[in-house]
């Protein structure tokens, strides 16, 4: 079970500062590890890719966004934090008028959440937003959703965590429930079960029918002239998920150098049509779960060996990320990504697979686990609140 967390009752006052220096910025980032650092299941982003996104000479999302930061202190501790995002590029495309919450931690005191959101709220109305909804980051490709099932699982490096107690305070405060995601743990299929020969049937099928092919990558310089193809392709197939936009060149450079070096050739899938042009895509990588808890989510000066060992030896692999272009989902390609990636994951020891979240209303998403043996193990949400204009 989730580890306890006491309520610290006291009439101390909450202060809640702007973060506008970098010592700041630093306890920022750093106090969910203070908050979680005696719970199994909080896993430590990357914390240097934490501190670079509140940076506008580093985040490429500046280009279209507004963003600010605070954290809640009582007697000069850290006792909250919260960020907050104005996505123009969002609320053009989707036509609202949102400001985004992010990053949010706190202990289990009204007192805390109530000032955090408070300050956020107040921006939101100053800047004439109409809704506040969140946690989600500057795009797609963040961390997104508050966990609101699952809280003794152990979570990816990629998802927030968060204590039960969260989401007592969201609802306290008029939040309500905007959109679900939901995450599967899956258990690889042996090579000779009936799971495996169906899937790879399948894949064999619709590849004959749609005359496709599978690029064969071997080294990570393969990946490079795919690179761009693929986050094109990312665009298109993610245009219709929620709040989503279109990743820029730069943002598109900052995930790649984020991901890439996370990747083996032997969990990445890349299928070609007869005119060679990339029509779908599916990429995983060896859990870093264990890694990222070992070492805080820093790679210096040790934590790259955490991370070169979960590389070279795992039994979890994460899924990413699967994308199809948008005239050929539903037909099948799913089945060609599964079953390349599960036969590279065998090749590794690999027993079990855990997802990144999938929103609840995505059916084709969805549909192609069903052949797996699974277990749908966590669910995470983005809430909403109106607030006065």
């Amino acid at each position: 079970m989730p580890t306890a967390q006491a309520t610290r009752p006291t009439t101390a006052t909450v202060t809640v500062r702007e973060v506008t220096t970098k010592r700041d910025l630093r306890r920022f980032v750093d106090y969910p590890n203070q908050l979680y650092k005696d719970s199994p299941y909080f896993v430590p982003a990357m914390y240097g890719d934490d501190l670079e996104d509140w940076d506008p000479k580093k985040n490429p999302a500046f280009e279209y966004c507004e963003s600010r930061c605070w954290i809640a202190e009582r007697d000069g501790e850290i006792v909250g934090r919260i960020g907050a995002i104005l996505s123009h590029k969002s609320n053009a495309t989707w036509d609202t008028n949102r400001m985004r919450f992010t990053q949010v931690d706190f202990i289990d005191d009204p007192a805390v959440s109530d000032a955090l959101f408070a300050t956020v709220e107040a921006w939101a109305a100053e800047k004439g937003c109409t809704q506040v909804h969140g946690p989600l980051g500057w795009c797609d490709m963040d961390r997104e959703g508050m966990l609101v099932d699952g809280f003794d699982r152990r979570s990816m490096f990629i998802t927030y965590y968060n204590h039960p107690y969260y989401n007592d305070h969201l609802a306290r405060l008029g939040y309500r429930k905007d959109t679900d995601w939901i995450e599967y743990k899956l258990h690889a299929p042996a090579p000779d079960s009936d799971i495996a020969k169906k899937l790879h049937r399948i894949a064999e099928h619709v590849k004959r029918r749609h005359k496709l092919e599978v690029i064969k990558v071997r080294t990570h310089l393969d990946y490079i002239p795919i690179v761009p193809k693929a986050f094109e392709l990312v665009n298109k197939a993610y245009a219709p998920l929620y709040s989503a936009v279109e990743l820029s060149d730069r943002q598109v450079k900052k995930y790649s150098g984020k991901f890439l070096p996370l990747l083996s050739p032997k969990t990445t899938c890349f299928v070609k049509d007869e005119q060679g042009e990339l029509v779908a895509l599916g990429v995983c990588a060896p859990s870093m779960a264990a890694a990222m808890q070992k070492s805080r989510g820093r790679f210096l000066p040790f934590g790259w060996i955490s991370v070169l060992r979960a590389l070279m030896k795992n039994d979890t692999v994460d899924l990413f990320l699967i994308a199809v272009r948008p005239d050929l989902q539903g037909a099948g390609l799913n089945a060609i990504i599964l079953d390349e990636m599960m036969k590279g994951a065998r090749k590794m020891g690999i027993r079990y697979a855990e997802t990144g979240p999938m929103l609840e209303t995505n059916e084709k998403i969805l549909a192609q686990w069903k052949l797996f043996d699974k277990e749908q193990h966590k669910r995470r949400r983005c809430y909403i609140k109106d607030i006065a204009e």
